[in-house]
């Protein structure tokens, strides 16, 4: 069978474009990635419709984030507790539930993030440390955290939407607790515990978009 030269170029760029879509995502996967600021709960850190690049290096090395770093992690199946009997302050984890399971559900929703609901907020405490959140204050081994990035009288209050919270505990291992800097707008681990580094996407490296504010994050 001879091919023709039209059938060879056609090939060519089926080829050519089958290797570009492997190799981004592998770069958005392994490497870093754009994205664009959808959340009110970073302000005034970060503001809606700013672009950032994310540095996915960490996840792929499984690098535990510092704190004050900016992260984004898989959104909690449950993101808020009614009553104080549905928490458990020993076990102050976030859950995570009806996880795809076949292999083309898992590539969809975790490489391609096809329906994967992100949050982006800043890491608190990490493990084995004693977190306590009291009269508008936190409290990272019994010394109130300085956080210079939240506006002037800011307060944290136990609960954002007025239910349950995670607000005396210590942060398990291989988790971090984590919160918005819009302590007033942000459904953070305040209301579904603290995040597995598992589930740890990446950390806000670069913003690129306003051009004004161009820089490392």
């Amino acid at each position: 069978m001879v091919i023709s030269d039209k059938a060879k170029n056609i090939l060519e760029w089926i080829f050519c474009i089958i290797i570009a879509f492997i190799l981004a995502v592998l770069i958005k996967y392994f490497i870093g990635t754009p994205t664009i600021v959808s959340q009110v709960s970073m302000n005034p850190t970060l503001v809606e419709n700013q672009r950032l690049i994310l540095n996915r290096l960490s996840r792929t090395m499984k690098e535990m984030p510092q704190r004050g770093d900016i992260i984004t992690f898989e959104a909690p199946t449950i993101k808020g507790y009614r009553y104080d009997d549905e928490i458990n302050m020993n076990h102050p984890v976030a859950k995570y539930e009806n996880e795809p399971t076949s292999w083309w559900k898992k590539f969809t929703y975790y490489v391609l993030e096809i329906g994967k609901e992100s949050y982006i907020k800043r890491v608190i405490a990490l493990p084995g440390e004693h977190v306590k959140i009291e009269n508008g204050k936190v409290y990272i081994n019994g010394e109130e955290l300085q956080e210079d990035y939240l506006r002037p009288g800011v307060q944290t209050a136990n609960s954002v939407s007025g239910g349950a919270s995670f607000n005396d505990f210590i942060v398990p291992n291989d988790c971090v607790f984590a919160m918005g800097d819009n302590r007033p707008q942000s459904t953070d681990c305040r209301e579904f515990g603290c995040i597995p580094l598992e589930k740890i996407e990446s950390k806000v490296w670069i913003r690129f978009w306003p051009l004004n504010l161009w820089g490392k994050v």
